[in-house]
C-alpha cells in the first residue's frame, strides 16, 4: 500500500496481544484471525507425529503454535509457521533463545486457513524458499491433501492415499496423508 509504513520485527515483538496472529512480509504488517477447531486439530497431529519422530531419533528442534520466525531482514520478512524442524547441526544452541526464531527451519508446514488469500500463501511460500527452507508441505484441510515444495523441484501435489516423507530433510519419516486427517 503507498504511503504505508513499514514495521520492523522488533516492532513486532513489541505488539500488543490483540487476539490476532501477525507476520511481516517485507515489513508489512499482514495479521490473521484465530484459525478453527480443525486448523488446531491438524496441527496437534502433525506436531506428534513429526514431533515425536524428530525427538525419538535426536535429530534436531521442532517448533509449533505459530512461533516468529526470522526469514531476512530489511525489510523484516517474520513468518509464523504451524510447523517448523531445524536439523540439530544447524542450531546455535541446545535451548531455544528468547525472541523470534533466527534460523531458517530446514522443513515448515503450513496449514491453510479458511482466511488465509491465496496471495498471501504465496508471498510466504516464496520467502520460504528463497530463504532456503528445503522442504515446504502446505496441508489444505478441505481437499484433505498437502502440496510439497523444494527449491529444486516442481510442486508435488499428494492426495489423501499417497505417502509423504521427509525427503532428505527427515530421512525416515513417512505417512499417508490421509492418516493425518483422521
Amino acid at each position: 500500500m503507498a504511503g504505508t509504513k513499514t514495521m520492523t520485527a522488533d516492532e513486532l515483538w513489541e505488539l500488543e496481544d490483540d487476539g490476532w496472529r501477525h507476520e511481516l512480509i517485507r515489513g508489512e504488517l499482514v495479521s490473521m484471525p484465530p484459525t478453527g477447531e480443525e486448523h488446531a486439530s491438524l496441527m496437534v497431529v502433525l506436531s506428534i507425529e513429526l514431533g515425536g519422530f524428530i525427538r525419538r531419533n535426536g535429530l534436531g528442534r521442532a517448533v509449533s503454535g505459530d512461533p516468529g520466525i526470522f526469514v531476512s531482514r530489511d525489510p523484516d520478512v517474520v513468518l509464523a509457521p504451524d510447523f517448523a524442524f531445524t536439523r540439530r547441526e544447524r542450531l546455535a544452541s541446545e535451548q531455544p533463545l528468547p525472541g523470534f526464531v533466527t534460523i531458517v527451519p530446514d522443513l515448515v508446514v503450513e496449514i491453510l486457513s479458511p482466511s488465509e488469500r491465496a496471495g498471501h500463501i504465496n508471498a510466504k511460500i516464496q520467502e520460504y524458499i528463497a530463504a532456503g527452507v528445503q522442504l515446504l508441505w502446505l496441508v489444505d484441510p478441505p481437499h484433505r491433501s498437502i502440496t510439497v515444495y523444494s527449491a529444486d523441484e516442481p510442486p508435488r501435489f499428494l492426495a489423501e492415499s499417497d505417502v509423504i516423507d521427509g525427503g532428505d530433510v527427515l530421512p525416515g519419516f513417512e505417512i499417508r496423508v490421509g492418516e493425518l486427517f483422521g
